[in-house]
């Protein structure tokens, strides 16, 4: 270290006298992440040439200068426009060059200053300031009071950072300015540039002790939570040692006294344990095993908590304990009839499996179901009454989001915190080796880089693998052949096709509104008056009611929403009753519609005349079936098809197998080329902003193409669904209840199905089919005498327009 002639007795260099104008000029030291506050001593390092520079000018003339923090401390020689407008008036002790090369010295702020003008750049930067005086007057009460309280945390930050020295705290238990007390306090603590300079830019005294109160007690609660932390480290390591140094005292007096160990009692608790969970005997084997490596351990090895939590999994789960089943079917179907109303399908498979049970015994294998229907349609509360139909407990585990391997099959135990998955889990929950196990949301599954779920339950789903299932953490065989698994999803399309197969899927088709209205009466409507201290208030709801409710505030397949809204009424009649006032002893339509306001749906009219180039088709949603217009016009261009309407890929497929067919029987309908050429073909479907797919608009698309070519009307009164191939066969769809539903409840009497759907027609009520006319088809030519109209006795518009320009251009020719 070398250093450079000069007196580092700063105190002795005088403050820069102003100008006439007020102003001093001085040179500039640029401060990197640092700011120099006045009456604060403060070592300052110099970096880039120009800051050194104006240092050694300073030093020369025994002047002072101007310490400015830079807006950005990466710059090593910032420019002026880098720099802050406030700096610090500050005296320079002497440089010294460091072996680095850097340059330090010691500095004393004097005053604050305010930059007005840079007078000069090079070789160094040179300021025109204005001092920023401070009022020299007696702190005011409420200043003398923060001051106390500021000085008071200080001590306690003082007390928990051992970085601070303790000759600041006498300078601030001695300071009798506010402003030099917020200065030297803002100095010690630990600030970002930013928020330092910001303190110095703060110029009234009051705001800038308060300013400093806040930050100080910011930095006091940091530091106490670190002071608390570091003493709970001390204290669990002074706890550990203490424990190893008690236990081997405390065995050592034990065997003095002719007393056991307690560990030694701990491990025949533990045997006894295993002896008295009957285990099979591969599992015996392992866990005593495993009670072998824990009795030669110490007690405070690491390993002995993981053999005894492994142990204690073995012992609780459920072996050779399995429910008496309860085989009788009358009482099952009474069970099941009590708790949901229809689903034929789905309850007679339950009986004929209690049925089989009943006579195979254990011979059968359980079956593995699969629930598969919209949300709201019962699926989980179904399998709640199965359990209670068999006498068997129930349990459920919801797959959703679940995206690790680890999860179904557990982790290993080499992993810290290691558990069973949870099919293990939820068998130990259940407490039997034969409950109803539901399975969730399974087509929820996630897949990410950890696995994928939907592996490992194929070999809890698979009836030739499950009775040696082969969970990480156990690694011994569990038999799961005696549960009864039943799966539950919205959709099928995300399984595997693996996982799939090992399934028997029950569909859910959604419940049609009078099976709604039969559930609110029998299940949902009692329900909620119990809940809502109705039951002894007679209170009713009629069928007005409901359709209102079901039509115009729900729009589901299941009854979820139907449930909310029925309570939600309820509550309004609770509060009546609460308040004294008169109540309804009837909800009728009117009545619903007032409590539950507005309209939420309001569904697609039917059409009210016979019209060129629009249709009704029938649709399925997850809501159920419902109607929609599809409307087709003609434009003169250059024969392209446009489709508008957010239809989907397959449905856009259909509008173009659709025109295909058209085309190709142009001649029988009596369509001249020229109208596919000349003409662009616009197909929509109102509601834009629902998505619509499917291949089943076929023939409800082919027949307003045809009546907007052929300019026949199609018949109002008619709603089909069909898929279309280019020959004109009729395929057959699905959702046929919903879409038949639909109509009827649209008031359209005229229902055309393929006619491969006929066996579809069984699940329909027969109330509902004596209301409706239903016609199946086998081609498009059947659907065309059905709802076309006879063509227009003048012809075509088209074909008279065409007719006239031909004729003029005829007139044309002639004159010329």
């Amino acid at each position: 270290m070398t250093v450079r002639n000069g007196t580092n007795d700063f105190y002795n260099i005088p403050d820069t006298q102003p100008d006439h104008q007020g102003y001093i000029t001085c040179p500039v030291v640029p401060l990197q992440g640092m700011v120099i506050y006045p009456h604060v001593v403060t070592p300052l390092f110099l970096e880039g040439k120009n800051a050194v520079a104006a240092a050694e000018a300073a030093l020369d003339q025994r002047h002072t200068i101007i310490g400015i923090a830079q807006r950005d401390p990466a710059v090593v020689n910032p420019s002026p426009d880098e720099l802050y407008t406030i700096g610090t008036e500050i005296a320079l002790g002497r440089i010294l060059r460091m072996p680095d090369e850097t340059n330090s010295m010691l500095a004393q702020g004097r005053q604050r200053v305010e930059i007005v003008k840079i007078v000069q750049t090079e070789p160094y930067i040179m300021a025109l300031a204005r001092p920023v005086e401070e009022e020299d007057q007696e702190p005011t009460p409420e200043q003398t009071t923060l001051m106390k309280a500021v000085v008071n945390m200080f001590k306690r930050a003082v007390d928990l950072n051992a970085n601070i020295p303790e000759d600041v705290l006498i300078y601030a238990m001695n300071a009798d300015d506010p402003g030099w007390l917020s200065d030297l306090i803002t100095s010690t603590l630990s600030l970002s540039s930013e928020e330092r300079q910001r303190v110095l830019e703060m110029f009234d005294v009051g705001e800038r002790l308060s300013h400093v109160a806040m930050l100080l007690s910011k930095e006091l609660n940091v530091l106490e939570i670190e002071d608390e932390i570091s003493a709970q480290v001390q204290q669990e390591m002074e706890r550990g040692q203490r424990e190893i140094y008690l236990r081997e005292q405390m065995r050592v007096i034990q065997t003095e006294l002719g007393e056991g160990d307690i560990f030694q009692q701990e491990l025949d608790d533990v045997r006894t344990q295993i002896i008295e969970a009957h285990l099979p005997q591969e599992v015996h084997e392992r866990a005593m095993k495993e009670m072998s490596r824990l009795s030669i351990m110490p007690p405070i090895a690491p390993e002995v908590g993981i053999i005894r939590t492994y142990i204690d999994w073995i012992t609780s789960l459920p072996w050779t304990q399995a429910s008496e089943d309860n085989l009788d079917v009358k009482n099952a179907q009474q069970v099941l009839d009590a708790e949901h109303y229809g689903l034929p399908k789905i309850k007679d498979r339950i009986l004929e499996y209690i049925a089989v049970r009943q006579l195979a015994g254990s011979k059968m294998d359980s079956p593995v179901l699969c629930f598969v229907g919209p949300p709201g349609v019962g699926k989980t509360s179904l399998g709640k009454s199965i359990a209670r139909a068999l006498g068997r407990e129930f349990v459920r585990v919801s797959l959703g989001g679940v995206r690790d391997e680890a999860e179904i099959r557990g982790h290993r135990r080499t992993y810290i915190g290691a558990l069973p998955g949870r099919i293990l889990q939820t068998m130990k929950r259940a407490g039997t080796i034969n409950p109803v196990f539901m399975l969730d949301e399974i087509d929820k599954l996630g897949m990410d880089f950890r696995g994928d779920p939907a592996d490992s339950l194929l070999e809890v789903l698979d009836p030739e693998q499950n009775a040696a299932f082969s969970d990480h953490y156990l690694e011994v065989p569990y038999d799961l052949s005696n549960v009864l698994f039943i799966t539950t999803a919205n959709e099928l399309d995300t399984l595997p096709p693996a996982l799939l197969d090992r399934m028997e899927v029950i569909e859910f088709s959604g419940y049609i509104e009078e099976e709604k209205i039969v559930i609110a009466n029998q299940f949902l409507i009692p329900k909620q008056l119990e809940r809502h201290g109705l039951d002894d208030v007679p209170l009713r709801f009629d069928k007005g009611a409901l359709q209102t409710i079901i039509r115009d505030y729900t729009y589901e397949a299941g009854v979820r929403n139907l449930n909310r809204e029925i309570a939600n009424i309820c509550r309004k009649v609770a509060r009546l009753v609460a308040e004294g006032k008169r109540r309804p002893q009837k909800i009728s339509a009117h009545l619903a519609a007032k409590y539950l306001g507005p309209p939420y749906f309001i569904g697609t009219r039917s059409l009210d005349e016979d019209a060129i180039g629009v249709t009704t088709g029938l649709v399925w949603t997850y809501g159920g079936g419902d109607i929609t217009i599809f409307e087709v016009s003609l434009l003169a261009g250059k024969g392209s098809l446009m489709m508008t309407g957010n239809l989907g890929e397959v449905m856009q497929e259909s509008a173009q197998a659709a025109l295909s067919y058209v085309r190709s029987r142009a001649e029988d309908l009596d369509l001249p080329n020229e109208d596919f050429e000349n003409y662009d073909i616009h197909v929509h479907v109102p509601e834009g902003a629902v998505p619509k797919e499917g291949p089943s608009a076929g023939i409800t698309l082919a027949t307003a193409l045809i009546s907007a070519l052929t300019e026949r009307k199609v018949r109002h009164d008619f709603a089909m669904t069909g898929e279309i191939t280019l020959r004109g066969k009729v395929l057959p769809i699905g959702g046929v209840k919903e879409k038949v539903m639909a109509a009827r409840r649209a008031l359209i009497k005229n229902v055309i199905l393929p006619a491969h759907n006929q066996k579809d027609l069984v699940d329909i009520p027969q109330n509902a089919l004596r209301d409706l006319n239903i016609h199946l088809v086998d081609n498009m030519q059947q659907v065309i005498d059905l709802v076309l109209l006879e063509p227009p006795t003048e012809g075509r518009k088209r074909d008279a327009k065409r007719n006239d320009q031909e004729d003029d251009a005829d007139d044309s020719m002639a004159d010329e």
